[in-house]
């Protein structure tokens, strides 16, 4: 883009300066034109910071709609799933109903009625606790 400047253009563009302002003026000159181009570099990181926040906005807004997108389809999938899963539920609690089987709330399990216990001292022996275990005493232990 521009044309490369070697060592030898710098000496002939300080010698030109030197010449046509005048080594008084000179630090005066070089001053005011590191300034400018300071401000130049500072307009630039502007310019530049601006568009990177404009590309990551419209990043962001992109990546809004396709969230917004895909909570709009899991809802829509959530809604389908559970109306699935109540319908399930109803014909499974209406097949109870309609059977013999009823559930006891103390054991957990289901039973037919024929066997349901009506104290829970009669439940069946597997569902019952177990017995702790007696530990010996120091003095009872085999020497």
């Amino acid at each position: 883009m521009l044309p490369e400047v070697g060592g030898l253009e710098y000496l002939i563009i300080a010698a030109v300066a030197l010449i046509v302002v005048g080594p008084k003026d000179l630090p005066v000159m070089l001053r005011k034109l590191g300034q400018w181009v300071g401000k130049l570099r500072a307009m630039a990181a502007e310019f530049r910071a601006s568009f990177d926040d404009m590309a990551r906005q419209s990043e962001l807004d992109e990546l809004r709609r396709e969230v917004e997108a895909m909570r709009q389809a899991q809802g829509s999938l959530l809604t389908s799933e559970t109306a699935e899963v109540n319908q399930v539920l109803n014909e499974i609690g209406d097949s109870l109903r309609s059977s013999d089987i009823q559930f006891h709330p103390t054991t957990g399990g289901a039973l037919p009625l024929t066997e349901a216990p009506t104290e829970p001292s009669e439940a069946p022996s597997s569902l019952a606790a177990p017995k702790p275990r007696r530990r010996r005493k120091a003095a009872e232990a085999p020497e």
